[in-house]
C-alpha cells in the first residue's frame, strides 16, 4: 500500500515524473474511446524454457513417428486419457491447454510454430536478455524492446496517465531504462494507508506541500491526482466481470491487476508480467498429465480469465484492442533425457491471443523433426525470428512502424498474417527521439536517483 514516507510518496511519483520529462501529461481521465489508438501489447514471458513440443506437437504422419520414438514418457497420446486435443490434420494440443483451444476455436488465438530467438545460447540468461533487449547476440542497449517502442511511437496521446506497468517485483529487461512504465503488484499499491481521516489529513498537506509551480511540484500533484482516480474505483472490492475466475496463484492475481487497470482506464499501452518455472529438466509429467500439465493449466487458465474478464465491461469489449502475446527464451530438447524431463533446446512457440487476432489458425514454417531437420541435430530449428512476430503486432496492432528503433538491425520483416489492422510502410532507421531537458524538466538522471535511495 502507498504511504506518504519519503520512499514510497518517491516510488509513487517516478510515474509523474517520467511522464513529465518525457513530455507525456498526466492529465486525462476520459473514456476509453475518446482517445487515438487505444491498443495494448500484454508481454507474458515464461520464464525458464517451455517445452513447446509438448503443448502443440505433431499427431499424424512421419513427424508423429519421430515425435513417439524421441519422446517415449512425454509423449503426448492421440487417444485415451490425456489425449491430445485436435488443432488441424497436423498438429495437437496438449490436454492442459483446454481453455487455449476454446480461445483457437472462437478465433481469438494464434499459435506459431518453430520461432524464436536465433542466438546460438542456452544460457538462460543470455537467452532473456537478447530477447528482451530485442538485439540477439548484443548486450551493448540500454533500453529494451517495449521501452523503444514507447519512445519511438508517434501516436500515443499528448495525455496519459500510465503507459506501462510491469506486474510483479522485478522490472523486466524489456522495459529497461523505461521513464513511463510503473511497477506494481496490484493497483492498492497506490493508495494512503490507515484511518480514512488521517489519510484525508496527508492529502492535503501533501496537495499543499506539492503547490508550487516546479517541475517536482506538478510531478507530485499529478502522482496525488493518479492515486484519487485509482482509490475511487476502490480496487480492493473489484470482482472479476463476466464470470471470470482467475487461477488463485502469483500469475492469476497479476493478470487481475492488469485487467483492473485496464478498466481504470489510465491510458496503459504496455503490460507485462512473468510466468515461471518452465525449466523441466526431470520429471516433467507421463504422456500429458503430471507437473506441466499443472503449469500449462495455470497459463492456460489465467489468459482464457483475463480476455472474458475484460470482454464486457458495461458494454464495452477490451479485447477488441488488447493483444497478448506469450514468449520464452528458448524451447527444450527434441530427445527426453534420462530424467524423464527436457534439456535447453531452441525453437518453440509463441501465442499471440486477443479480440483482433487471426485466430485458430498455426502460423510458421514446419521444419519438420527427422534429424537432419533439426537444429544441432538435436532441437527444433526456427524458422521465423521471433521479431517478426513481435513487429507484426508493433506495427498493425500499435500503429509503430520504426522498426529499426525498437529493433535495431533487424530487417526481415513480413507479416505473416497474425493479427488484423493497416500495414504501415516499415521504417528501418535506427533514430528514436530523445526529449530535450529545460531548466524546468530536468534529465531522467537527475529525476530517478532519489527514487531508488532506501
Amino acid at each position: 500500500m502507498f504511504k506518504p514516507t519519503r520512499r514510497g510518496f518517491l516510488v509513487g511519483c517516478s510515474a509523474a515524473i517520467a511522464a513529465w520529462g518525457s513530455g507525456l501529461s498526466f492529465t486525462a481521465f476520459g473514456s476509453a474511446e475518446a482517445e487515438p489508438n487505444q491498443n495494448i501489447i500484454v508481454v507474458i514471458f515464461l520464464r525458464g524454457g517451455i517445452d513447446g513440443l509438448s503443448v502443440v506437437f505433431p499427431i499424424d504422419g512421419p513427424d508423429r513417428g519421430y515425435y513417439q520414438s524421441k519422446r517415449p514418457s512425454l509423449a503426448i497420446p492421440t487417444s485415451g486419457d490425456n489425449a491430445a486435443i485436435r488443432l488441424n490434420d497436423r498438429f495437437g494440443l496438449h490436454p492442459g491447454a483446454a481453455a487455449l483451444h476454446e480461445l483457437y476455436q472462437d478465433g481469438k488465438l494464434a499459435i506459431v510454430h518453430a520461432t524464436g530467438l536465433t542466438s546460438d545460447t542456452r544460457s538462460h540468461f543470455d537467452a532473456m536478455q537478447y530477447m528482451e533487449l530485442g538485439t540477439p547476440n548484443s548486450k551493448s542497449l540500454n533500453t529494451g524492446w517495449l521501452t523503444r517502442h514507447l519512445q519511438s511511437a508517434e501516436n500515443l496521446p499528448a495525455e496519459i496517465i500510465m503507459p506501462a506497468v510491469a506486474v510483479g517485483n522485478l522490472q523486466p529487461t524489456s522495459l529497461f531504462g523505461s521513464r513511463e512504465s510503473v511497477g506494481m503488484t496490484t493497483p492498492n499499491d497506490f493508495s494512503f494507508g490507515g484511518h480514512w481521516r488521517y489519510g484525508e489529513w496527508q492529502r492535503a498537506a501533501m496537495r499543499k506541500m506539492y503547490s508550487g509551480s516546479s517541475w517536482l511540484h506538478q510531478a507530485g500533484l499529478q502522482t496525488l491526482d493518479a492515486i484519487d482516480v485509482i482509490e475511487r474505483a476502490n480496487p480492493q472490492s473489484y470482482t472479476p466481470g463476466n464470470g471470470a475466475v482467475y487461477p488463485n496463484t502469483s500469475f492469476g492475481r497479476s493478470l487481475q491487476t492488469v485487467a483492473q487497470v485496464i478498466r481504470l482506464q489510465l491510458g496503459l499501452r504496455v503490460a507485462t508480467l512473468d510466468l515461471g518455472g518452465w525449466d523441466t529438466h526431470e520429471y516433467q509429467g507421463d504422456t500429458g498429465g503430471g507437473y506441466f500439465r499443472s503449469k500449462l493449466e495455470e497459463l492456460s487458465n489465467g489468459i482464457a480469465a483475463f480476455l472474458l474478464d475484460l470482454s464486457n465491461d458495461n458494454g464495452v469489449d477490451h479485447t477488441k484492442r488488447i493483444t497478448v502475446v506469450v514468449m520464452s527464451e528458448f524451447g527444450r530438447t527434441f530427445q527426453e533425457n534420462g530424467s524423464r524431463g527436457t534439456d535447453h533446446g531452441h525453437g518453440n512457440i509463441m501465442l499471440v491471443a486477443g479480440g483482433a487476432v487471426n485466430g485458430g489458425q498455426v502460423f510458421g514454417e514446419w521444419p519438420g523433426l527427422a534429424t537432419d531437420q533439426l537444429y544441432d541435430r538435436r532441437d527444433l530449428a526456427i524458422t521465423t525470428d521471433y521479431r517478426r512476430v513481435l513487429s507484426e503486432i508493433l506495427i498493425r496492432r500499435l500503429g509503430n512502424p520504426r522498426l529499426g528503433a525498437v529493433f535495431p538491425g533487424y530487417t526481415g520483416y513480413a507479416p505473416l498474417g497474425i493479427v488484423q489492422g493497416a500495414d504501415l510502410e516499415v521504417d528501418y532507421g535506427s533514430s528514436t527521439p530523445t526529449p530535450t531537458p529545460t531548466p524546468e524538466q530536468p534529465s531522467t538522471s537527475r529525476i530517478f536517483l532519489p527514487t531508488v535511495q532506501r
